[in-house]
């Protein structure tokens, strides 16, 4: 995820300040991974480096000044480029997993052991999803629906490499 963009969209509502840029962050897109403060501020001051954002005001506090933040011409414009570039499909071709059944057949250890320890923990977080799917909102179901469709084609991959292990054997031993 970009978070210079998103913070950039966020933004595109109105001029925020950064604790509340934080705080819609979390909201929105941090139900697995909050944004940390010295992540905003440091995004934000390299925004304002490159012109995407400028301070629309600041004000006084307790503590240290706060700095309204709002987007500039530039930074919408760099935001509708980046929503409108495809996102790079991830494309798997170095998978650990690949890379465990390959040595463990060099090295005459049990591939089929790995795949149904593996399988065993794909189909245990397939649940923890399912129910934090079946309680979530919207956005947590569409999320974890993300997550469940890559999980799944995980399973059909440890199950077709499981058929396929006395030949992968053969091609690794040559």
């Amino acid at each position: 995820m970009s978070i210079s963009h998103t913070l950039l969209g966020l933004l595109e509502s109105g001029p925020r300040h950064g604790y509340d840029l934080k705080r819609a962050f979390d909201e929105k897109f941090g139900h697995d991974r909050t944004l940390h403060y010295g992540q905003v501020y440091s995004t934000m001051s390299r925004l304002l480096k490159t012109g995407l954002v400028e301070v629309d005001g600041i004000e006084a506090g307790d503590g240290p000044e706060r700095k309204r933040y709002a987007i500039t011409d530039a930074g919408v414009t760099d935001v509708q480029r980046w929503l409108a570039t495809p996102q790079k499909p991830e494309e798997y071709l170095q998978s650990t997993l690949y890379t465990k059944v390959v040595l463990a057949l060099l090295t005459r250890r049990d591939p089929a052991g790995i795949l149904d320890t593996q399988r065993s923990e794909h189909l245990r977080s397939m649940r923890t999803l399912t129910d934090r799917k079946r309680k979530g909102d919207l956005a947590d179901q569409l999320i974890c629906d993300h997550a469940l469709f890559h999980l799944d084609a995980d399973l059909r991959w440890l199950e077709l490499t499981s058929a396929r292990l006395d030949k992968l054997r053969e091609a690794v031993a040559r």
